[in-house]
């Protein structure tokens, strides 16, 4: 399809994202929103962990059940050892709108991943410069050889500000980062500044769920309780008995590397669950700090609605009326 003639018809195009910390309860509101649009809502998970198959209790995955008959997509798409990164992701989700708009529906965009959906609201061009797997190689040996650490410190010569937003232990990010740098002579914290500045390439609504943060937290530490009791222990065995290691993409993933932590023996299990709780609670403070520096964003707090589900529903058919995504 030719990019240019999508370009002068996007705009034109429906979206709606729903977003938020992990564990505020997006998925519910989706499913409700999804259906109180004459059953027109499709849902496209930007979730960078429910990709994968046989993650399901870790990546707090839909179920069958809890669809409710809505279409999802971005679900179970790729195996544990399959590459997934922001262009994949782009890729694979630009397939799927073109399905959804040819039925005449709409897509919601749901999930915690802010950066993909950026790269996706705003048709942002994150090149991945496959071709040069050299240089690639040369930063995953230092990696491996003199630790994430050492490549951070390279990061922060040459692109300080994005060695302030990548975590030193991120080194996928981090050396995505320096290849950029290397192959463009920009730092990549400059050129997705620009990008940022873009505008939505879609007529869309942009909704971040949020909570009081003791009740956020309270909720997380019931997940992970939850989670344990659904067998998550059990599901990491077996991916580690699938060959699934802690370099993998996948097993970057929350309650993933802290449970092969335990399985290689270096804590205990209860070491293990008190570290995910811990992370967790620290992702979702990241989460929040990415979408509030979002432009455009409607926010939705849950405590000024008293949870009331069926208010919150409304005040979003309201808004996305008055932005005349319903026709």
């Amino acid at each position: 399809m030719h990019k240019g003639k999508v370009g002068v018809t996007r705009t034109m195009r429906p979206m709606i994202v729903l977003t938020g910390p992990t564990a505020v309860g997006k998925t519910a509101l989706s499913i409700a929103l999804a259906k109180a649009l004459n059953n027109r809502g499709e849902i496209l998970s930007a979730d960078s962990m429910q990709v994968y198959r046989h993650m399901d209790i870790g990546s707090a995955k839909i179920t069958k059940k809890e669809m409710q008959g809505v279409p999802h997509h971005m679900i179970d798409i790729l195996e544990p050892w399959e590459p997934f990164n922001v262009v994949v992701f782009k890729q694979k989700c630009e397939e799927c709108l073109e399905d959804i708009y040819r039925r005449g529906h709409i897509p919601i965009v749901t999930g915690g991943t802010g950066f993909y959906i950026q790269a996706l609201l705003k048709d942002i061009d994150f090149t991945e410069n496959e071709e040069n797997t050299e240089y690639r190689t040369h930063l995953e040996g230092l990696a491996r050889e003199k630790g994430p650490e050492y490549l951070h410190a390279l990061l922060a010569q040459v692109d300080p500000d994005s060695a302030k937003t990548i975590h030193a232990n991120n080194i996928k990010r981090t050396i995505r980062a320096l290849e950029f740098y290397h192959l463009t002579g920009e730092p990549i914290s400059q050129h997705n500044q620009q990008e940022k500045q873009k505008t939505s390439a879609y007529r869309s609504c942009y909704f971040v769920l949020n909570d009081e943060r003791e009740h956020l937290y309270q909720r997380i530490e019931q997940r992970v309780d939850e989670m344990m009791a659904q067998g998550l222990a059990e599901e990491v065995k077996s991916l580690k008995e699938m060959g699934c290691t802690r370099d993998m993409v996948s097993m970057q993933g929350l309650g993933y590397k802290e449970l092969l932590a335990w399985l290689d023996g270096e804590c205990t299990l209860e070491e293990a669950v008190a570290l995910i709780k811990l992370n967790t609670r620290h992702f979702a403070k990241r989460q929040l700090t990415w979408f509030r520096r979002e432009q455009d964003v409607i926010w939705i707090n849950k405590d000024g609605f008293n949870y009331d589900e069926q208010r919150i529903l409304k005040y979003m058919l309201d808004k996305l009326a008055g932005r005349g995504i319903l026709q």
